[in-house]
């Protein structure tokens, strides 16, 4: 057996086989002791049929196909890992020579991953990420804590005001008529939240309890429901209930009661302590994000299409699985967006590009750098995980060489981002 490979434009590669005639023979024999009992001729028991009679009845070409597959399988296989080859199609054939008196040709195209060499990962520029914890970020973090442990009071008297609670029955109309999904009984509903369409919840301020309106909204010409997008509706609504939150004082008193601390003033620079310590880890996330993407930039390659319909494969049944856990299917979710499987696809494909591109990079700068994971550093990751989700099964994940497998990628991908950030320039 003889294979020619040669790589053409555009990732694309063509390998030539020849196989002499006596190998492509053996083949046909293997191809006839695997499928003997299927061939059923009167005066044959059922498996005894001899070959000869199998191909006059059936003509000389009836197990080519079988036979050429036993060949060509084992050819590809052995031409793809000898020439270290990371194919990202289906294998094209084209027969170009086949039968018992002659040698096998053959010719398999495929697109293999592109190759990219990034010489300046080093100092890529980025916009200079703060990590200062601002006085008004203290007192909104304080603000936030105040309202989650405020109590909530009915009010008898007065007034919808922004952020109260409103108990309202509710019914939309379109045209006059009520439309699916558009009424509800003793809703509690945060005025300000946000959760209503525009214009909804700032009409319902100024209520008092037992009245009953109508409002006039408009629902976003993007809303999911093609029914309902861009339309002017009517909403009739009756006010039963107002609740309101009364917030509790930011005092010694507060602190002692939701934390170990005795003063208000130790509880502030606690809080503090933690917003510094999360604003730190979330500049660190973005400056990762930010070089990642400058980094995905200098990937100047034409992306083979199969490569990117098997990412964004790869992506839609993620995508699947979060809507799962959300109870919802994915043919509910393209019926809800007024979309097909197409059009889905093709919402993913510009991030299947980029997602593409930013593993070609950072498969470039490991190498460069030899980014490697040891034996030990994976074992300690394990650890690490294991202690932090208080799963003490360290031994059968140390064992299991897919475990070890996704640990060792992800200390790959931190010593390379620690990398990458540290010769970084912000500015």
């Amino acid at each position: 057996m003889s294979v020619k490979v040669e790589k053409l434009e555009n990732s694309k590669i063509t390998m030539d086989f020849k196989v002499a005639k006596e190998d492509f023979n053996k083949a046909l024999d293997e191809a006839f002791a695997k499928n003997a009992k299927n061939f059923k001729i009167p005066g044959f028991r059922n498996g005894k049929v001899p070959r000869n009679v199998i191909e006059k009845t059936y003509g000389e070409g009836i197990l080519y196909d079988e036979a050429f597959n036993i060949i060509a399988e084992k050819e590809y296989d052995e031409a793809i890992k000898a020439n270290d080859l990371f194919v990202v199609s289906r294998p094209e054939v084209d027969i170009k020579e086949i039968g018992k008196d002659k040698d096998l040709e053959f010719t398999i195209t495929v697109y293999v991953k592109p190759e990219v060499e990034i010489k300046d990962y080093k100092g890529i520029e980025i916009e200079k990420v703060s990590e200062e914890v601002t006085d008004e970020d203290l007192n909104k973090e304080l603000e936030n804590i105040q309202d989650k442990n405020a109590r909530i009071i009915t009010v008898e008297d007065g007034e919808v005001k922004n952020k109260d609670i409103a108990v309202i029955d509710f019914e939309g109309f379109l045209d006059g008529k009520p439309f699916d999904g558009g009424k509800a009984e003793k809703y509690e509903l945060e005025i300000g939240s946000g959760s209503f369409i525009p214009g909804f919840e700032e009409q319902i301020i100024g209520m008092k309890v037992g009245e009953e309106k109508d409002i006039t909204t408009k629902f976003p010409d993007e809303y999911h429901s093609t029914e309902l997008a861009g339309k002017e509706t009517v909403f009739k609504i009756k006010l039963h209930k107002i609740k309101r939150k009364e917030l509790p004082k930011l005092d010694d008193e507060f602190a002692k009661d939701i934390s170990e601390f005795d003063t208000f003033e130790e509880y502030k620079n606690s809080v503090k302590e933690r917003l510094i310590e999360s604003k730190k880890n979330m500049a660190k996330a973005e400056r990762e994000s930010k070089v990642i993407e400058k980094l995905a930039e200098k990937v100047d390659v034409n992306i083979p299409e199969s490569m990117v319909e098997l990412e964004i494969d790869s992506m839609i049944k993620n995508f699947e699985g979060n809507l799962a856990y959300q109870g919802i299917s994915l043919e509910q979710y393209m019926k809800m967006i007024n979309t097909d499987m197409n059009g889905l696809r093709d919402q993913f494909k510009d991030n299947a590009i980029k997602d593409i591109k930013i593993k070609l990079a950072m498969e470039s700068v490991a190498k460069q750098e030899k980014v490697e994971a040891t034996d030990e550093e994976i074992d300690n990751k394990i650890d690490e995980l294991s202690a932090q989700y208080g799963d003490g099964s360290t031994d059968s994940l140390k064992s299991n060489e897919n475990a070890r497998q996704y640990m060792a990628e992800r200390i790959k991908e931190e010593k390379l981002l620690g990398i990458l950030v540290k010769n970084v320039i912000e500015k």
